[in-house]
Parts: structure tokens; C-alpha cells; sequence
């Protein structure tokens, strides 16, 4: 149709007046967050009119991942927005945290000495209950063991108008997909699967507790500007494939590290084939590929979740806001990648690394190759990347099949349902009696085995086995503490398949089982129902809201606890270049933050940093000797513990370095890998690359995240080297410091670092920790 100008003058008015209509409805609206927080709302208008702002600058179309962000950013007007390269000051919607950071969270909040947090934050027990005999028994057993630790986290949050969350309500990610997780939001999270969010349209980011602590005390939250990496679905899941393969695929292809700095929004036809829970498992585990969060655009599947919820306010909020929940046409992305479900097959990965990406029709091949070992001793399902009911119904329909045949598991098989709602559901329609009288047994609603709490007992250490779970993560020894296990990562429905088999070889596709009279029979594809028909039961309550009068409150800490330690701040800077400190370790290889700080048995020490520095970097492999935990003193030529070496330094006032390898510290958001450091006076980590969240850390509590300007400067360091870090008298942003290396034989090598510190961050340097910063910051006002 032809406009004249006329016309066209008449069409722009309507369309302006339409357009202030909707801004109006927008602002008018008062929708709730959740509906344990009636007085906070949803501010789509906020979003709204930022973007107009940046339209208006940028005059380019957005991705949907950019319409968020940029729609939280605190001065739209002056904020520079350059993908890879700004920092971006934003204003989150809310925080979370999980009872093993939170205690630190809330120890740095308390020293802060501000009355109330400024954001909506909760926080959620479920990291401290070990998996041992069964789930009422041991979540009886962890409230016994971990009463200290619960006291302190319930007290603190009533004191500072914090949700609570007690032990046995389920694992962080499920409850805030359940609860709390919006369209369009921007939330910060202290663990590193937070990003689980982005299957309702939410931009979630795994944190430190002290990023946490600046969004909880009122402060803009800093963000390295993300490039964003599309990845465009067409066709439709079918048969064994499941929402879990697309991100074990795409992890294949963009390995650990290959997101690092870049938010992953999937768009395209398929997406509609994908339920939000499922999408809320491939966003998850985008935490595996370094990705700063991964996002879904709103659609139907989300709205149905948000009613099935209890929360149909907010999915007819979002519809009226879908423009902005989805991406502009002809948006642009850093990298494309196109995955067309049609062909996509089943993913089996691992061992060690969860970018290792073997479809199950080559994993026969694969296995034998590498001489894995073929029996397979335990299947583990659920934690929060795949414990929603159409996980758990799939699964139920892979073992009511073997059931009717008259099998059961050959390997151990564990269920963890992700919250008290999939808990109780799956008990009153039954799907939970399928998987135990097929042989599982149900632990508790907690992280359980996924982050090695697991009080294993089926194989010695050291001895070599093979697992799978439907997790996300398998870095070596991570679930039961035993380097020689060698756990793979699979779909619920494919793990349920193979543990009923015993084999890890066996293909559900194409092989058979023998059933109770000898006969071979043939597993039909899973099928399971998105979301339950009767609703979902939500079970006992769990949830403890901060008191009406907080003033009565008091939280203490026992001053000879183990488990609990009130902080004391960091040292400022001396104002001087750091000249010749030892190194107290060069790593080897992989690093991550299970190396530096394992978690375990260590969980317990979360809140006391002394008692937990004394796991620091031990599972770090030293490229001298070959070994972990074992490193020389290079005064005494005494080989020791690393932390215990660290320990000695820090005695005689003596500072060091460590010196790492690729993507160093890739994998938890747990900021104790930094703290400890910094605790046992650490000054610098000088590294190939670091993983996104833990150089952050690193900034935050003072210490110096600096990466060789050329990569091959690692090889050029011994162990037994002097390390002098030059041009911190003139340290700035963009511009590289020099590191002197000092030979054992006196002489001297210099190489050029470079770092990614901004002005603000250089002051938190200074200041000796971002906190100390803050209160700098709040005592001159």
C-alpha cells in the first residue's frame, strides 16, 4: 500500500499515540515480583524508557540480550556501550544466594554496616546436606550438623529483610525458576548456574558474594559489556533427543572457555519446540562454556510455566511487553551457531571436562579408544540443571518400561528432586514410586552428589569407575572426591536408560535388553508430561519471610567458632611496585575453581576464611614436580602443603604470586578462590587466560588478575624465579605492567602483562578490597 505524506503523517500520529497508550499501561501496572513480595514490582516502564535512550544513541537493531541489559543500565544518557569493551554500571532487579556463599555474602554485608539490603535477595539452604542413606535421613542428619550455620544465615536474613529459604525446600535455581525468575528481569546470583533463569526470559549472571553485596547495599553493579553469540534452532526435538543435548552439542563446539565475555541467546523456529524448563537447562549449564548468562525470548511455553506457577499476573505482564522480550529483526551477533534438531542425537560428555561432546552413536567407539571403563557403577539424575517434572516423568517412563519387563537397575541409581514442589508432586501422581521400584533411591532436595557431597561408599579411592549423571559439571574428582572416577554428563532419560543397562555402552536407540524370561526387548523413546496436569503440589512450607520488626533481631558469631568468622579488612596498598616475592605455585593444566578451593567436606568451613584457606589451591597440579599440594619454600627449600607454604610466607611477611594456565578458574562462582588468596597474603594470580566470574573475584578483594601479553610467556617462568611487578605507581586503565622475572642465577628476563582493571577497579586495588572501597566511599559522605 502507497502512504501519501498525508497519509503517512496520519499513520505515525496513531502509531505515537499508540505507543504513548502502552508507556502509560506500562507504568500503571503494579505486578508483583513473586508472591512472596507483594510491595515489589516488576518495572517494565524503567526498561521502556531506557531504551528509548539507547535506540536513539546506538540507532541499530538489538538483540534481546542487549534489550535487557542495556534497559537495567543506570544512566542510559552517558554510559558508554561498546560489546567486549565498556563497563556497564546496572541496576538488577534482585539477588540470590545459596547457603555456602552466603554465609561470606552476608559476613562482608554485616561489615558493611548498612540496616537493610536495597534489592530483593533471598537466600536458599541447599549446598550443606550431604547424600548418604537416603533424603529424609539426611536432611535430618545436615540440620543437625550444619544448626550453627542455619541459625546464622535465618537470623541475618530476618535481621536484614532477606527470604530464607530453609534446608530441604530444594536447590537455588529450581525455587527461583519457580518463583522468582521474570521475563525481562536482571538478576545476580552467588553461584555460577544462576544463568538457569534465562529459561523464562531472564537475564541471570553467577556472581561473587561481593558483587552480591554491592547490588544488596544499593549500589550500581559493574558488568563487562557482553558480546553476544546467537544460537539459531530449526526443527523439533523428537524421540531420545532432549533439551540437555543442545547444550552438551554446543558445548562441544564452543568448549569451556569459548563464551567467556558473551551472553548465548538461542532464537529461531526450534525454540518452540523446547518447554521452559527445558530451556532453563540449557541455559544452565551455558555456565560450562565460560558464558556470562544465556537467555530464551518469551513465548507461550514461559506463559504456561508462569500460570502453572501461580503467577499469571506476570505472563500477562510479559505479553503485553513481548516486544522487548524478543530480539529486533536483523540483529546482529558476534558468532552464529545453527543447530537444526532434526538431526541433533543424543550427547554423552566427559569424562573430566564437559565440553568433551561424543553423540551416543559413536560413544561405543569412543569408550574403547580411550579405554574408559565400560561397566557403569552409578546413574545419577536430577540437581538443578534437569530435576523438572518432564524430566522426571521422561525418566519415569524409560523405567516403567523396564519395570513391565520385569528389569531393574544394574548400577546404583540416585533422584534428586530440585525443589519440595517437584518433591511432592512427583510423590502424589506417582512418578516417584516408578523410579524407586525400578531400583533408585530419592535423596534429599539439595545439590547433593552434583557438587561432592556424597559420602560414596561402592569404590575405594583411586580405584577407576565410570558414572553418569544428568548434571553439569565433571571436572575430575568433583562428585565423590575420587580422581579416578570419570563422570560423564547425559540427558535424564539416557542416564535412566544406561543405568538400567549397567553399561555404558549400551545405545537405547539401537540396542537391546533381556528381560525377566530371556527375551530381548527394546526401550521406547521417553515421554513425559511438560507440566503436571493436576498442578503442582507445592508440599510443606519451606520459606521463612523476614519479620515485620526487624529491630529485635540479633545475629551473633561465636567468636571460637569453627564454622563461622567475622572478617577483618584487607591491607591497603603500600603505594609500591611489588618487588621480587616468590611464586608459590606454577599450575599446571586445568585450574579450576574446584582446584583452588574445593568444595566437599570444605563446604562446612564456607563462613570461617581462615579454617577454609587451609584448602587453598591443593588440587592445583604444581608444573614442577608433577604433584598437587605439594610445593618447595624457596627460602627454606622445605617441600610442604600449598597452603600451609602460604602460611609460612604470610609469617614472615612475605608476599607472593601464583602462575596459571588457560582459563584459570573457570567453573564455580565461589569467591572463596579469591579470598583465600588474599587471606594468606597473596598479591598477584599471572595466568594465559582467566575465566570470566573469577578474575572479577580476584579485582574485588585486592588481589592482581594479570594475563601474559603473549601466552608463551608461561614457559618462560621457573618455579624458583623472583617475581617483581613493575608500573603500579602508574597503574591505568589499557595500559600493560611489566613483571621481572629474577633467575635463581640473579639474572633478569622482563615480560609484559596485560589487565582488564577500569578506574573504579584500580581504586578498589588501592583500597586493598572493593569493601574497603565502599566504606571509604560511605565515610566521606
Amino acid at each position: 500500500m502507497l502512504l501519501t505524506r498525508t497519509g503517512f503523517l496520519k499513520v505515525a500520529k496513531i502509531a505515537k499515540t499508540s505507543l504513548s497508550v502502552r508507556s502509560y499501561s506500562l507504568a500503571s501496572q503494579k505486578v508483583a515480583m513473586s508472591n512472596f513480595e507483594k510491595d515489589k514490582y516488576i518495572n517494565y516502564q524503567r526498561i521502556e524508557d531506557n531504551l528509548k535512550v539507547v535506540r536513539k544513541r546506538l540507532n541499530r537493531p538489538l538483540t534481546l540480550s542487549e534489550k535487557i541489559v542495556y534497559g537495567h543500565l543506570d544512566d542510559p544518557e552517558t554510559q558508554e556501550i561498546v560489546r567486549g569493551q565498556s563497563y556497564l554500571r546496572l541496576r538488577p532487579d534482585r539477588v540470590a544466594c545459596q547457603d555456602a556463599t552466603a554465609q561470606m555474602a552476608l559476613l562482608q554485608f554485616m561489615s558493611a554496616g548498612l540496616p537493610t539490603v536495597q534489592a530483593p535477595t533471598t537466600v536458599h539452604c541447599d549446598h550443606l546436606i550431604e547424600a548418604q542413606i537416603g533424603g529424609e535421613k539426611d536432611l535430618e542428619r545436615a540440620i543437625d550438623i550444619n544448626k550453627e550455620v542455619y541459625d546464622f544465615l535465618a537470623t541475618a536474613s530476618a535481621k536484614y529483610n532477606i527470604g530464607f529459604w530453609k534446608p530441604g525446600s530444594g536447590i537455588i535455581h529450581q525455587i527461583i525458576l519457580e518463583n522468582y525468575a521474570f521475563p525481562g528481569g536482571l538478576m545476580i546470583g552467588t553461584d555460577s548456574h544462576t544463568p538457569n533463569a534465562g529459561g523464562l526470559g531472564m537475564v541471570a549472571i553467577g556472581v561473587g558474594g561481593a558483587d552480591a553485596v554491592d547490588v544488596m547495599a544499593g549500589i550500581p553493579w559493574e558488568l563487562k559489556c557482553p558480546k553476544v553469540i546467537g544460537v539459531k534452532l530449526s526443527g523439533k526435538l523428537h524421540g531420545w533427543t532432549s533439551p540437555k543435548d543442545i547444550i552438551l552439542k554446543v558445548a562441544g563446539i564452543l568448549t569451556v572457555k569459548g563464551g567467556t565475555g558473551a551472553i548465548v541467546e538461542y532464537f529461531g523456529d526450534g525454540v518452540d519446540s523446547i518447554s521452559c524448563t527445558g530451556m532453563g537447562t540449557i541455559c544452565n549449564m551455558g555456565a560450562e562454556i565460560g558464558a556470562t548468562t544465556s537467555l530464551f525470548p518469551f513465548n507461550s511455553r514461559m506463559g504456561d510455566y508462569l500460570r502453572a506457577t501461580r503467577r499469571s499476573e506476570i505472563a500477562k505482564y510479559a505479553e503485553s511487553f513481548q516486544e522487548n522480550l524478543r530480539a529486533d529483526e536483523n540483529a546482529n551477533y558476534d558468532e552464529v551457531i545453527e543447530i537444526d534438531l532434526d538431526k541433533l542425537e543424543p550427547h554423552i560428555n566427559g569424562p573430566f571436562t564437559p565440553d568433551l561432546a561424543t553423540p551416543v552413536s559413536k560413544f561405543r567407539e569412543t569408550l574403547k579408544e580411550n579405554d574408559w571403563p565400560r561397566e557403569l557403577k552409578v546413574g545419577l539424575i536430577g540437581s538443578c540443571t534437569n530435576s523438572s517434572y518432564e524430566d522426571m516423568t521422561r525418566s519415569a517412563s524409560i523405567a516403567k518400561q523396564a519395570i513391565d519387563h520385569g528389569v531393574k537397575v544394574k548400577s546404583e541409581f540416585t533422584i534428586t528432586p530440585g525443589s519440595e514442589q517437584i518433591r511432592a508432586t512427583i510423590q502424589r501422581d506417582g512418578v516417584m514410586d516408578v523410579l524407586t521400584n525400578v531400583g533408585g533411591i530419592v535423596l534429599a532436595n539439595a545439590c547433593g552428589p552434583c557438587i561432592g557431597q556424597w559420602d560414596r561408599k561402592d569404590v575405594a579411592k583411586g580405584e577407576k569407575n565410570s558414572i553418569i549423571t544428568s548434571y553439569n559439571r565433571n571436572f575430575t574428582g568433583r562428585n565423590d572426591a575420587n580422581p579416578a572416577t570419570h563422570a560423564f554428563v547425559a540427558s535424564p532419560e539416557i542416564v535412566t536408560a544406561l543405568a538400567i543397562s549397567g553399561d555404558m555402552t549400551f545405545n537405547p536407540i539401537t540396542d537391546s535388553l533381556i528381560d525377566k524370561s530371556g527375551k530381548p526387548f527394546k526401550l521406547e523413546p521417553p515421554n513425559g508430561f511438560e507440566l503436571p496436569p493436576n498442578g503442582y503440589d507445592s508440599g510443606e512450607n519451606t520459606y521463612q519471610p523476614p519479620p515485620t520488626d526487624r529491630a529485635h533481631v540479633q545475629v551473633t558469631v561465636d567468636p571460637k567458632s569453627a564454622r563461622l568468622q567475622l572478617l577483618k579488612p584487607f591491607d591497603e596498598w603500600d603505594g609500591k611496585d611489588i618487588k621480587e616475592v616468590p611464586i608459590l605455585i606454577k599450575v599446571k593444566g586445568k585450574c579450576t575453581t574446584d582446584h583452588i578451593s574445593m568444595a566437599g567436606p570444605w563446604l562446612k568451613y564456607r563462613g570461617h576464611l581462615d579454617n577454609i584457606s587451609n584448602n587453598f589451591l591443593i588440587g592445583g597440579i604444581n608444573s614442577e614436580n608433577g604433584k598437587a599440594n605439594c610445593v618447595e619454600n624457596v627460602f627454606t627449600g622445605e617441600y610442604k602443603a600449598v597452603p600451609q607454604t602460604a602460611r609460612d610466607y604470610k609469617k614472615d611477611g612475605i608476599k607472593w604470586v601464583v602462575v596459571g594456565d588457560e582459563n584459570y578458574g573457570e567453573g564455580s562462582s565461589r569467591e572463596h578462590a579469591a579470598l583465600e588468596p588474599r587471606f594468606l597474603n597473596g598479591t598477584a594470580v599471572i595466568v594465559k587466560s582467566f575465566a570470566r566470574i573469577h578474575e572479577t573475584n580476584l579485582k574485588k578483594q585486592g588481589m592482581l588478575p594479570l594475563t601474559f601479553a603473549n601466552p608463551d610467556d608461561y614457559n618462560k617462568i621457573d618455579p624458583k624465579d623472583k617475581v617483581s611487578i613493575l608500573g603500579l605507581t602508574d597503574f591505568k586503565p589499557g595500559k600493560p605492567l611489566t613483571v621481572r622475572l629474577t633467575k635463581p642465577n640473579g639474572e633478569h628476563e622482563d615480560i609484559k602483562v596485560n589487565h582488564t582493571f577500569n578506574d573504579l577497579q584500580i581504586e578498589w586495588f588501592k583500597n586493598g578490597s572493593c569493601l574497603n572501597h565502599m566504606k571509604k566511599i560511605a565515610a566521606e559522605k
